[in-house]
């Protein structure tokens, strides 16, 4: 239990308040001695911490299982094997408690989207995004309420449509994914391309969202290896050098 109180209360800054610290104020009554808790302060302000960005995404793992109920054993399992690989088995089941208390409660999307917003770096708001597609197509299905429930995300936190679209390319590739993806046309020129490239590379580099710990950056370097897949892939078509 002290290893996991330090992977995700090991700081909290600015998700200590406002409805994240209402959502989670279950676990510092139920699970956590509060003396464990290290506040950052007391209203939001500074970096994002470890604590907050998990906080933050453990609450939008458990909006996006709670939008479509038919695959939550698969999900469930799914998360349960993302943190067992990175922290081990006794860290991965209780992040399984809490998210399985989640699923008991309301939880304020919107609300908790526009705090994060406020509060969290575009880099990190994108890998947040990220992760959350890629919840939603571990059933090898894109149903329309998770679709729906991701753009409504996307727009609560400040990401644009062609992010949007360019993460969506990612988990769900067409016949010009790799435009998408870098956020261009086929029509576009290839110095356009070129620069777009160079663009998406500086923006979805893993060691942008290092500072938040070692399993976000490995889950960033999976798009930032999409992006460069991209790039080989319309460099081979258009036989760029």
């Amino acid at each position: 239990m002290a290893k996991y109180r330090r992977w995700l209360f090991g700081a909290l800054g600015w998700a200590f308040g406002g409805p994240l610290g209402a959502l989670f104020g279950f676990l510092m009554g139920s699970f956590f001695d509060n003396a464990t808790i290290v506040r950052t302060g007391q209203q939001p302000s500074g970096m994002t911490t470890q604590g907050d960005f998990r906080l933050a995404l453990l609450a939008l793992l458990a909006a996006m299982m709670k939008a479509d109920r038919k695959n939550l054993k698969v999900e469930l399992e799914f998360i349960k094997q993302i943190f067992s690989n990175t922290f081990g088995s006794a860290v991965s089941n209780e992040v399984m408690q809490v998210l399985k208390e989640l699923l008991q409660k309301d939880i304020p999307v919107q609300e908790i989207c526009i705090q994060v917003r406020h509060n969290m770096d575009h880099p990190s708001r994108l890998e947040l995004l990220n992760v959350l597609f890629t919840l939603s197509m571990v059933d090898k299905e894109f149903h329309a309420t998770e679709e729906q429930l991701l753009h409504k995300m996307a727009y609560w936190l400040g990401i644009s449509d062609k992010d949007f679209q360019s993460i969506y390319s990612v988990h769900k590739p067409d016949s010009n994914w790799a435009y998408t993806v870098l956020e261009v046309s086929p029509d576009d020129s290839d110095d356009t391309v070129r620069k777009a490239y160079r663009r998406m590379a500086m923006k979805y580099h893993p060691d942008r969202v290092a500072y938040l710990g070692e399993d976000v950056a490995k889950s960033a370097d999976e798009k930032f290896k999409k992006v460069n897949s991209a790039w080989e892939e319309i460099k081979k078509s258009r036989g760029i050098s």
